[in-house]
């Protein structure tokens, strides 16, 4: 592969400095040794957008490479992102363009022009947005594509393009619909292809090759930004893994009715003669929507998936896991069945459950890929056949502390866990723990988690709730990065089924502090979370510190003076 993201730092030269900052962190603590036979691990949740950057959007640059170095030095194991897909309706990395294709706006500018594609100079003064702490998603975009261009354009000129023509071939199956899909979007205005002319939006042979032919410039831009992706990507999650650090990656159980998926393929879909969606998901009215949650994806033809035993799925996932180390299905229980609403509905409320392929899909992709890792996001409404189902697959589930202080023994407080599982206070849907103690809990509620806790007088809110996932029996707790930093709803990821002001916090340059290390890596020692390359790189540091002690005293007692 080619070097055209290494960071500045030398890899092995952040190894080093990595690893002693780690002894000098460490070497004062008491080690948790564990002892019961069971891994108890942990990690944070921070997605790439939320990364601090110049570029106004959270890259693959230096920044992230930060974290990576943050997270092995407080004895994390996982980073846990959301999905890598491009953003489409509403900036949702949950309505993507594609199922396999990554988002350009991660594409870390000042390793263009270390790779020698850019000059410093090709976006300096130019306005990515203003504000350090949220997102302008359109100022990136429409800033980012002419810089992207330009570094295209010089690739092509200079490149040796050997990895490159390996990298077209090895990914051809999505690569080329996608940036096909890409291309004649952009020639119809960005439109949904549902709105494209109706011989395009058919796939009619002549018209498809006619839009290649006039496209072909654009087709080759698409190509070769997927291509940039990749390689920073793979680059950084390298480093990562050199660290001992696993990428958890999220994958969405549906696609966008505007992707390239219900434009190839729409006899894996429930369409209409029309091929428009005539379903599409959503879950039902609860406690916290009294009109249900409308998503709008269109809704898999699961027998039509069955028939030709389940290929789309077996490489959606086969892909997933070049990307990621582990991977979280977002609405898993939808696997067993799922909330179908009808296309045109403004709300959820009329939709209906109907059964998914349940246990049938997993046992195919288990005997095509073997044991996989995954998480298996079981939230909302539960039935014991999506218990018996998870528990068929053996994938853990998870569990959200935020959930669980609105009274009685709620199956979301810390006592009621299994150690099969993955515990959170919040996902990027809920409020921040902060935030839901400020803006939401009622009066019981914080009496009952300040008693339930124990909360000391000068504790936080947050600190608190870490604490508890970190004592839990979880076998992994993920803190989410806003809970770590004690922020409010102001740092709020997402709030379900609203557009215009979702996905847009971000992370200070200056947020990891040391004494932000210290207290992560003191709940992780405390409870016996450590990633296991820690306990050893600590281990052999005592040991070194120790013969360092016994030559000094050695050293001293030779060198002392006889007394006359």
């Amino acid at each position: 592969m080619t070097d055209i993201l290494i960071p500045r730092t030398s890899e092995k030269g952040i190894a080093l400095a990595n690893r002693l900052r780690i002894i000098r962190v460490v070497k004062k603590k008491k080690i948790c040794k564990g002892g019961l036979g069971m891994q108890r691990t942990s990690g944070v949740l921070l997605h790439i957008s939320s990364l601090p950057s110049k570029f106004g959007i959270g890259s693959f640059g230096q920044s992230a490479y930060d974290f990576v170095d943050f997270l092995a030095k407080t004895g994390q194991q996982y980073w846990q992102i959301l999905p890598l897909g491009t953003t489409s309706y509403g900036d949702s990395p949950y309505q993507s363009f594609s199922a396999f294709a990554g988002n350009t706006h991660f594409i870390d500018l000042d390793l263009l022009v270390e790779a020698g594609w850019l000059t410093e100079a090709d976006y300096a003064g130019v306005d990515f947005g203003d504000h350090p702490e949220y997102v302008d998603y359109a100022k990136v975009y429409t800033e980012r594509r002419p810089i992207l261009e330009k570094a295209v354009a010089n690739f092509l000129a200079k490149a040796d393009k050997k990895d490159y023509q390996q990298f077209l071939a090895d990914n051809y199956e999505w690569l080329e619909p996608y940036c096909e899909y890409m291309a004649i979007k952009e020639h119809y205005d960005l439109k949904p292809w549902f709105q494209w002319d109706p011989k395009a939006t058919l796939r009619d042979e002549a018209t498809i090759v006619h839009l290649r032919q006039q496209l072909a410039d654009v087709l080759t831009y698409h190509r070769v930004v997927q291509y940039f992706f990749n390689i920073q990507w793979q680059a950084l999650k390298k480093y990562a893994n050199a660290q001992h650090i696993e990428i958890i990656g999220d994958m969405p159980i549906y696609v966008a009715a505007d992707s390239v998926e219900m434009w190839m393929t729409p006899h894996y879909f429930k369409t209409s003669e029309d091929h428009q969606p005539s379903v599409v998901a959503g879950c039902p009215p609860d406690a916290f929507t009294a009109d249900g949650q409308l998503w709008g994806n269109p809704i898999y033809n699961w027998d039509a998936m069955k028939a030709d035993g389940y290929a789309w799925w077996i490489t959606r996932l086969k892909e997933s896991f070049k990307l990621y180390d582990v991977v979280r299905i977002d609405h898993f229980r939808g696997f067993e069945s799922y909330w179908e609403i009808p296309f045109g509905d403004t709300t959820a409320i009329n939709g209906e459950w109907v059964k998914g392929p349940g246990s049938d899909l997993f046992r195919a992709i288990r005997k095509e890929l073997g044991d996989v890792k995954i998480i298996a996001e079981d939230l909302g409404f539960m039935t014991q056949e999506v218990i018996d189902m998870r528990d068929e697959t053996g994938f853990p589930g998870m569990k959200i502390m935020q959930f669980g202080f609105g009274g009685g023994d709620s199956v979301d407080l810390p006592h009621n866990y299994v150690y099969n599982s993955v515990c959170y206070v919040g996902t990027h849907d809920n409020e921040t723990g902060l935030g839901w103690f400020q803006d939401s809990a009622d009066e019981a509620s914080r009496e009952f988690f300040n008693a339930y806790m124990r909360r000391g007088e000068n504790e936080t809110v947050s600190h608190a709730l870490n604490r508890g996932i970190a004592a839990a029996v979880s076998k992994m707790a993920i803190y989410t990065m806003q809970d770590l930093l004690n922020l409010g709803n102001e740092a709020r990821m997402n709030v379900p089924s609203t557009l215009g002001n979702n996905w847009k916090w971000r992370m200070k340059s200056d947020a990891l502090t040391d004494q932000l290390a210290e207290e992560l890596l003191e709940l992780t020692t405390t409870y016996c979370r450590l990633n296991p390359a820690f306990k050893v790189a600590s281990e052999e540091a005592e040991v070194a510190e120790e013969t360092k002690s016994t030559k000094t005293t050695e050293v001293k007692k030779a060198k002392k003076p006889t007394t006359k």
